[in-house]
C-alpha cells in the first residue's frame, strides 16, 4: 500500500492522505459489492451511513473511515503536522479498511490489485 511506503519514508502527512484515500474507495468497494450502490454526495461522510447498511463488514469500514474522515482537513489542507504516531494508525485503518473491500471482492470473483 502506498501510504504505507510514505510512512516508511518518514512523510506522515502523505502517509495519512493516501490512507485516507484508499479506505474512502474501499467503503465505496464495500458499497458497491453489499449494496450495489455508492454514496455520491459531496461529502465523503455520506458513505458512512451506506456502509451501516452494508452489515457486519460494512460497519467494520465505517468505524475505520470514520476516525480517518476526523483527519482529512488536517493532512490535506491546513499546515499543521502529522505526527507519525497518527499516520501509523491512519495506514492500520486503511489497511484493515482495504483488506475488508479484498475479501468481498474475492468472494464475489473480481480480480483485486494485491500491490
Amino acid at each position: 500500500m502506498a501510504a504505507g511506503d510514505e510512512l516508511a519514508a518518514g512523510r506522515p502527512v502523505a502517509a495519512t492522505s493516501l490512507a485516507i484515500h484508499a479506505a474512502i474507495n474501499a467503503a465505496d468497494a464495500v458499497c458497491g459489492a453489499r449494496l450495489a450502490r455508492r454514496a455520491a454526495g459531496d461529502s465523503h461522510v455520506e458513505v458512512l451511513s451506506l456502509l451501516r447498511e452494508s452489515g457486519v463488514d460494512g460497519a467494520e469500514v465505517a468505524r475505520h473511515l470514520a476516525r480517518l474522515l476526523s483527519l482529512k482537513t488536517r493532512a490535506e489542507y491546513e499546515p499543521d503536522d502529522i505526527s507519525p504516531a497518527t499516520a501509523s494508525r491512519a495506514v492500520a485503518r486503511a489497511r484493515q479498511c482495504v483488506a475488508v473491500a479484498r475479501r468481498l471482492a474475492g468472494a464475489s470473483g473480481s480480480m483485486v490489485d494485491e500491490r
